[in-house]
């Protein structure tokens, strides 16, 4: 049986702007158990990347409100200073693969000297040793090692993609959170990099959280799923339940806007627009554009808990639910 990795409770980010607070993680709540994969979907805006950044805490200086609890193997590492966070967590428990490489590579350091430097950093291992190493992870994504000796520049996109989960390999990290890891990329390098992942997560076995907002790309890797709206998660569940029958409205009608190869459906769109995050509505979210939306939605809808390791943030599910 699979034991918890991550466990967390009540996750506030808000961003301080001039018009007030941007609340792009509103109280968020969920678990990981080791070896599974969470794909994180929404539409863009909704606070994807602001979780993740909050999980590694790479923040900006225009933070507003950081709180909640972050449990990792059972330890609460919100709790941890930023140095001790930075020695014994960030890419040593937890490493991320960033959205568009290219940003995320210095175009003046040799790509092996890049991969090999959190080794150098976490491991204290000497430089010939740590880039030695580098190349074996190289190899193992897919680049020759003779690359090591190039710098970014001179690589194609989806190699510089290979090149960030190389890195975020060296130092077998418990988590890997991947943060659009295929955006930008065309759809023969997406479908090379998705079938890497899976590999990695055969082999290594890692935790994964991927952040997308394309949900047929979710179905690739994904155990769990979880639909975040509005900086809050409206649902929660096994990736096949949810796969065959969103619970949802929002989740249901994502579903509903994604085209299928061996079916022929009739592909919907949402009215409307998500709420400012500066100022949303304490009613449910979703309410002005739900076609089920009926007097209670005026109010906040709790999570009701359906079965085992569902939950959805939706008040017609207040009689099956439990709240």
């Amino acid at each position: 049986m699979s034991t918890t990795l991550l466990d967390i409770k009540d996750l506030y980010l808000y961003f301080r702007t001039s018009k007030g607070p941007i609340k792009a993680v509103d109280g968020i709540s969920f678990k990981i158990n080791g070896g599974d994969t969470l794909a994180l979907i929404g539409e863009s805006g909704c606070g994807k990347s602001s979780l993740a950044k909050a999980l590694v805490r790479l923040l900006p200086t225009n933070i507003h409100t950081y709180k909640g609890h972050v449990y990792l193997n059972g330890t609460d590492i919100m709790e941890l200073s930023e140095s001790e966070f930075g020695r014994q967590i960030r890419w040593v428990k937890i490493s991320m693969v960033t959205q568009a490489a290219q940003n995320s590579l210095n175009p003046v350091i040799k790509v092996g000297q890049q991969v090999a430097e959190p080794l150098m950093i976490h491991e204290h291992l000497d430089k010939e040793t740590a880039l030695n190493k580098a190349k074996e992870f190289l190899t193992l994504v897919g680049i020759p090692e003779a690359f090591a000796e190039r710098y970014p520049f001179e690589l194609s996109g989806g190699m510089r993609q290979r090149a960030i989960i190389a890195m975020a390999l060296t130092t077998n990290p418990e988590l890997i959170i991947l943060d659009e890891p295929t955006s930008a990329l065309d759809v023969l390098t997406q479908a090379g990099i998705m079938n890497l992942l899976k590999r990695i997560k055969k082999s290594l076995e890692p935790s994964f959280i991927l952040i997308t907002h394309d949900i047929a790309l979710s179905s690739e890797l994904a155990d769990r799923i979880a639909v975040m709206y509005a900086g809050q998660i409206v649902e929660l569940d096994d990736a096949d339940r949810f796969f065959r029958s969103a619970s949802h409205p929002y989740s249901a009608k994502l579903m509903t806007s994604v085209p299928t190869l061996r079916t022929d459906k009739k592909l919907e769109f949402i009215r409307g627009f998500p709420p400012s995050l500066i100022n949303p509505p304490a009613a449910c979210r979703f309410a002005p554009r739900c076609p089920y939306r009926h007097a209670r939605c005026s109010e906040d809808p709790p999570g009701f808990s359906l079965r085992r390791d569902q939950n959805v943030k939706c008040w017609l599910y207040a009689v099956e639910g439990v709240d």
